[in-house]
């Protein structure tokens, strides 16, 4: 795996890859995160011959963040598509939480980049309703190590998995320069608009091939969230992965891997 910066649509962000051929994967974070929450599903994507790719949103990570930067799920997705269209070959993209939400976004928008997307935990599917649209809100304006402590017993079921370092890490990065205007921003637009962009009707009236992947313990976007998700797209493949909260790419990784690649192949 590699790191290395970027310019996309002129806005400075950062890029994890591994591989050097095959068909694109492109990995998507959601909110408060970075490239490096996929850092457990890059290299065995990779190994599996596809060519994985993962990036900082704007306002996130080492990307760029603070007055100006516009950070929304219609800004988001508009970076991811030209991330994509840049690849020259139809990609399939994984997001989770808000990532899923803008890589949903993107593929009802332009399905003619994309075989196929995997969500998990994903926002954008069904509304989530002004009380945990403002507690997501509370939590993305709370970057005290406090806070981001209290994010981690939330999004990782198994606490032996948390250590010092990523919750000093998380805090650092989240209070750089600029980051605590793009929460901000994306905060209030989470609690104002989240919901009148869902796609999940659009996604559903698609014929994109569509993996949902959960984590049973999930207490951000609650499991039932994602059986309501497996209905409203009948033609999907729904994954529970026990003992896993909001991050079960990354708690029940060789799970999740084995998940994703099985759907690679079956829309190769």
């Amino acid at each position: 795996m590699i790191a290395y910066p970027v310019a996309v649509r002129g806005v400075p962000t950062r890029v994890l890859e591994s591989g050097t051929s095959g068909t694109p994967v492109v990995f998507v974070h959601g909110t408060g995160g970075r490239a490096e929450r996929w850092e457990r599903n890059l290299d065995a994507v990779a190994a599996a011959g596809y060519h994985a790719y993962a990036f900082d949103l704007p306002g996130h990570g080492f990307a760029a963040k603070g007055a100006g930067i516009e950070c929304s799920v219609p800004a988001y997705e508009e970076l991811l598509f030209s991330f994509i269209s840049e690849l020259k070959q139809k990609t399939f993209i994984v997001g989770t939480s808000l990532g899923g939400h803008v890589v949903a976004s993107c593929a009802v928008q332009h399905p003619e980049l994309v075989k196929g997307i995997a969500l998990c935990g994903s926002m954008g599917l069904i509304p989530i309703g002004a009380e945990a649209r403002g507690r997501i809100q509370g939590g993305a304006n709370n970057q005290t190590r406090e806070g981001i402590a209290g994010k981690f017993t939330r999004i990782i079921f198994d606490q032996s998995l948390v250590t010092p370092e990523m919750v000093e890490a998380e805090f650092r990065i989240n209070n750089s320069p600029g980051a605590k205007e793009s929460f901000a921003a994306l905060g209030k637009y989470i609690a104002e608009k989240l919901d009148d962009d869902v796609v999940g009707e659009k996604l559903a009236a698609s014929k994109i091939p569509v993996l949902l992947a959960w984590g049973d313990q999930d207490k951000v976007v609650p499991f039932a969230v994602g059986e309501a998700a497996a209905k409203l797209l009948p033609g999907s493949r729904f994954v529970k992965l026990a003992g896993a909260a909001h991050t079960p790419y990354y708690e029940k990784h060789e799970q999740f891997n084995a998940a994703l690649l099985d759907f690679l192949r079956a829309h190769a």
